[in-house]
């Protein structure tokens, strides 16, 4: 009970910090999953329609996906500096095959029967895109975003490694202290930041299915 009560008491001692560091970290996650969900899933749309330059797109997105954190921030280091613009660049890059293979996926996995029957309406393709296709594949696409979101709040603790401030500052002073209210103190507001970013986007996904459903 007394650790409790400690923890309880340096948390409030250094509010003002994991404030900032909090305010911090939430816009990197945020700037990596929109840049990384806007630059996905047009790429996804227009590899979809031609499944040779699909695979080496994905490909692509698949090599610097399993490239460590660490080794892409210092690779990007050298042409960005130090800060936040390479480590909004790296979320990024590790968003991209998550979003890139869902869109292609809910893409080719929607109902022929359905695609026709728009195309027998007249619907030019642009009309079948937006008023079949996305609709239809939003589930999956949602999905992926979902999952880079969360995964992008824990990636960007790497941050701090590169002077991006954010919760990883915390994180990181706890470990090179051994200090584990520290630790905790940084770890614990980016769990909440990931589970709400999560469900944020599960709200936005439903409010998205009513709005497709009544066009």
């Amino acid at each position: 009970m007394e650790g409790v009560i400690d923890f309880f008491q340096y948390f409030w001692d250094i509010r003002n910090l994991v404030i900032v560091l909090t305010i911090s970290h939430f816009w990197m996650a945020l700037a990596g999953v929109t840049l990384g969900t806007m630059t996905a899933v047009p790429v996804g749309i227009l590899i979809s329609r031609n499944s040779h330059a699909g695979n080496i797109v994905i490909d692509l997105a698949g090599m610097l996906y399993t490239i460590p954190s660490l080794a892409l921030l210092g690779f990007l280091l050298p042409f960005m500096g130090l800060g936040w613009v390479p480590t909004i660049t790296a979320l990024v890059i590790y968003s991209w095959l998550p979003v890139l293979r869902n869109t292609v996926t809910g893409i080719l996995g929607v109902d022929p029967a359905a695609k026709e029957a728009a195309k027998g309406m007249g619907a030019t393709p642009y009309q079948l895109l937006m008023n079949v296709e996305l609709p239809m594949a939003l589930p999956v696409i949602m999905a992926a975003i979902r999952t880079v979101a969360v995964l992008t709040v824990g990636i960007t603790v790497m941050g701090a490694l590169v002077g991006a401030r954010g919760l990883g500052e915390l994180i990181f002073q706890g470990i090179s202290m051994m200090d584990n209210r520290t630790i905790l103190v940084g770890t614990i507001p980016v769990s909440i930041m990931a589970l709400l970013f999560d469900r944020l986007l599960g709200m936005l996904e439903r409010r998205l299915k009513v709005v497709t459903s009544s066009t």
